[in-house]
């Protein structure tokens, strides 16, 4: 059973599918993957997401703002915990950090991370965190607002062991995508071997960053596969048992995606 842990299906291109998301679906279905979380990025297209997909009972979805969304609208914690209980959000984010592709005075950054770690604390569901190039401070807002409190999830992981082994040590989750399947990524890989079998996620973050032998192509959750075996090469395990422990480790931290589906 394979799980994309994070991707956004309202992005996906449609155009090999005849602009049908039923046929999307159907395609990400026959390839083996039997559930996915689609993850929010602003409130602003947060609706027209959650109605895609409403009628899939395989999809999950998160409330949040991504870090690099500078102009959208920055929700309180309140608002998010409600939007989370009124529309069965199993997580809270994307949020996190990314210094790569912003400039300038970055607090409104660090203050909206807070913010979604408020939410997810009250709400009492995971975090999905993303970062880049912000390694001291991603970790040390984690610590100082709680993040262990409510756990979660480092998604599109591609930093050192040594901040995985801090995000481990406070209870998250470490999600891999394509980019481990590079050719340059020898020392995410590296990262790949360490971490502990039952903290491991996989996911597509589609439609960025497709895994060899797609890379440079629109990413798709049937991708996730890729993933999958690539892990199970640098483990030791096959992808069948790859999948199953991954699921397993998703199933756990999104405990009401487990509920939902069964």
């Amino acid at each position: 059973m394979l799980v994309d842990s994070h991707c956004h299906l309202d992005r996906v291109d449609l155009t090999p599918y005849g602009g049908s998301f039923p046929e999307l679906m159907g395609a990400i279905r026959d390839s083996g993957v039997h559930h996915m979380l689609c993850v929010c990025i602003d409130l602003e297209d947060f609706d027209a997401m959650r109605a895609k997909v409403a009628d899939q009972p395989d999809v999950s979805i998160s409330v949040g703002v991504h870090p690099n969304e500078q102009d959208a609208r920055t929700p309180t914690a309140e608002e998010l915990v409600q939007l989370a209980a009124a529309t069965g959000a199993v997580a809270i984010g994307e949020t996190g950090l990314d210094y790569h592709y912003n400039q300038g005075d970055l607090k409104w950054q660090r203050e909206r991370f807070r913010v979604h770690i408020a939410a997810a604390r009250q709400s009492q569901l995971p975090l999905i965190i993303h970062t880049r190039d912000a390694r001291e401070d991603t970790i040390a807002i984690m610590r100082d607002a709680g993040a262990d409190r409510a756990g979660g999830v480092m998604h599109c992981f591609t930093e050192t062991w040594e901040m995985a082994e801090q995000a481990l040590d406070l209870g998250f989750y470490i999600s891999f995508s394509g980019i481990v399947t590079f050719k340059n990524a020898e020392s995410l890989r590296e990262v790949a071997r360490r971490v502990p079998l039952e903290r491991l996620l996989i996911e597509t973050d589609s439609p960025y960053l497709a895994p060899v032998p797609h890379r440079g192509k629109k990413n798709e959750p049937k991708y996730v596969r890729h993933v999958a075996e690539k892990i199970g090469e640098l483990r030791g395990l096959s992808p069948e048992a790859v999948a199953e422990l991954t699921a397993e480790n998703y199933f756990h931290l999104f405990g009401a995606a487990a509920a939902a589906s069964g």
